[in-house]
């Protein structure tokens, strides 16, 4: 609220309207390149403040949310990962990009994942307490295996598959963001804004470009809603390949004339 009443620093507070919050607001997102969730703030604040320290007629700030963008997400095509996975020396760092990507699990499903959800008879990864408190299976990639019995044999870990300096204690969110990033460095990719969750972006768009159908991705990746899955759709590149301009189509037709 200080900062809003400097910027109206002419006005008193009590003359403040609808339309100069909505100013401000339009002002902070266009000059200062603030997200939505910082603009949500700011309109939440004057609805505290004009709603119970200067009481005067407020419309609930939902009125004037910026719009939530839409953006596809960053995804890797299957020759980057395929250059990642051949470029990481760390076995540990290697082992966690290539279950991020082989099963869709969350970072935070990594975080707590310990061997005995690892189900190598049925090739099944088991989540507990995933997003939602729910549990669920994923595909756990066969050719996964000899990696991670490789990785247990050199750290052996003792409770949690990946764990931190401290044994049985699980490695931290940042630790693991960390060796991603410097993965991505490794092979080049230091320019892309990938991240773990790009790695399950991938999983969820391969899945699709492979033929699998949005259903039985909504239940690995573990979404309640079927809208939240749909958003690969945009992402196959399968789709877009197939896809004809009609202007090409008018053109063979012409050329075919």
């Amino acid at each position: 609220m200080r900062f809003i009443f400097a910027y109206f620093n002419h006005i008193p507070p009590a003359q403040l309207t609808q339309e100069h919050i909505i100013s401000y607001i339009n002002f902070i997102k266009s000059e200062h390149g603030v997200g939505r969730d910082k603009c949500r703030m700011a309109a939440q604040s004057c609805s505290f403040f004009f709603k119970h320290i200067l009481p005067i007629p407020y419309l609930t700030p939902h009125e004037f949310y910026p719009r939530k963008e839409f953006r596809l997400p960053d995804i890797l095509s299957k020759e980057q990962l395929s250059t990642l996975l051949n470029t990481v020396q760390n076995i540990k760092h290697k082992a966690i990009i290539a279950l991020l990507y082989g099963t869709g699990i969350r970072l935070g499903e990594l975080r707590f994942l310990e061997m005995s959800q690892l189900y190598r008879a049925d090739l099944q990864l088991k989540v507990i307490a995933g997003k939602g408190n729910k549990d669920r299976f994923t595909i756990l990639p066969k050719s996964i295996l000899p990696l991670l019995s490789e990785y247990w044999r050199l750290y052996k870990p003792k409770r949690y598959l990946f764990e931190g300096q401290k044994s049985g204690v699980p490695m931290n969110d940042r630790s693991i963001q960390h060796a991603i990033r410097k993965s991505m460095i490794e092979a080049g990719f230091e320019k892309y804004k990938f991240s773990a969750h790009s790695l399950r972006h991938s999983f969820a768009t391969h899945l699709l470009d492979n033929g699998n159908d949005i259903h039985t991705i909504k239940e690995l990746l573990g979404h309640s809603k079927i809208e939240t899955t749909m958003i690969y759709l945009h992402l196959t590149k399968q789709k877009r390949e197939k896809l004809i301009s009609p202007l090409d189509s008018l053109m063979d037709g012409k050329a075919n004339d």
